[in-house]
């Protein structure tokens, strides 16, 4: 099976050795995404860094050959769980129809002290 890789540019994918988004035949893993704009800078505001995870993360789909349509499972990882509302509603946002299954996990900290919301997905295109 071919592999194709997807890269967003991230500093950390050639220094840690990953891949924004990997296709596997129908499959597309897309890494844990954080919210960080093209010039390094990374919103306060927890919707907003939702948003941005998910602007990336649809990039790397469309990169590979898929869409949100495609999208099976989500997982959000959350600093604060305070934060699950307006990041939950963000993702309603672009998954309300599509309803993928997806789990929210409240963690310790994220790479950056900065990142409020870290958002992963997995997509299989028929």
């Amino acid at each position: 099976m071919e592999r194709q890789k997807v890269s967003s540019g991230s500093p950390f994918e050639p220094t840690i050795g990953f891949s924004r988004a990997v296709r596997a035949g129908q499959n597309v893993f897309v890494s844990g995404t954080a919210p960080i704009w093209p010039d390094g800078s990374c919103d306060p505001d927890p919707a907003v860094q939702a948003r941005r995870c998910l602007e990336i993360i649809l990039a790397a789909l469309a990169e590979a050959g898929a869409g949100a349509d495609d999208v099976v499972r989500t997982r959000t990882f959350l600093v604060d769980v305070a934060d699950a509302g307006p990041v939950g509603a963000v993702h309603g946002e672009v998954f309300g129809e599509i309803r993928p299954a997806s789990t929210m996990v409240g963690v310790a900290a994220l790479l950056d002290p900065r990142w409020k919301v870290e958002i992963e997905a997995d997509a299989f295109i028929d």
